[in-house]
């Protein structure tokens, strides 16, 4: 199937239900939580889209979070991108085992790393992260700690190492840390 003939056979399906573009080759389109599965399931049976590739998230901030799924025709050798978004509030989307068994795996990761819940997921439990961690590292509003307890190896200010006479410069905290938040420069600390 062209991307043309995709294109056609997903808009006589979803209407204005589901949006699409094209690029480098691949059919994304755009469904809401509501019609998930019945896309996923289409994508796989009506389009030939069997292979699943890969589900992951974005976090959008406000707008919520962008769940996405790669899948491929192995037969047509052709690629689909399927997306939606939860909101931020109540990040909840129904599971798509039921339809490609290997987003197992990946459902777990976003519930780990960015909160989404998937309803019917057989076994949804943390995945990658170490017991007792708290948090969703991969949300945007995520502090990263470490970025202000440790600095970066081999960093350096001017005026240190090599540079005799060159003034200092302020010492600022590295990018994501709101103010306020761990062990200031200088000495100062706050929670």
């Amino acid at each position: 199937m062209t991307t043309e003939e995709l294109a056609e056979a997903w808009a006589d399906r979803f209407g204005a239900d589901a949006a699409q573009a094209e690029g480098f080759g691949e059919l994304t389109v755009d469904v809401p939580v509501a019609r998930w599965i019945e896309a996923l399931t289409f994508g796989r049976d009506e389009l030939d889209c069997a292979f699943f590739d890969f589900l992951t998230g974005v976090d959008e901030l406000e707008e919520g979070f962008r769940i996405v799924v790669h899948v491929f025709s192995l037969d047509g050798r052709h690629h689909l991108l399927i997306r939606t978004l939860v909101p931020r509030d109540t990040p909840v989307l129904p599971s798509a085992v039921s339809v490609y068994r290997g987003a197992g795996w990946h459902e777990r990761e976003t519930f780990e790393m960015f909160g989404v819940v998937f309803e019917g997921h057989p076994d949804l439990k943390p995945l990658l992260l170490p017991d007792g961690f708290e948090g969703n590292p991969l949300r945007k509003d995520f502090v990263l700690a470490a970025r202000v307890a440790k600095a970066w190896p081999g960093a350096k200010e001017p005026g240190e190492g090599g540079d005799h006479g060159a003034p200092s410069r302020r010492k600022n905290l590295p990018p994501g840390v709101p103010s306020q938040w761990g062990p200031q420069p200088g000495g100062e600390e706050h929670a």
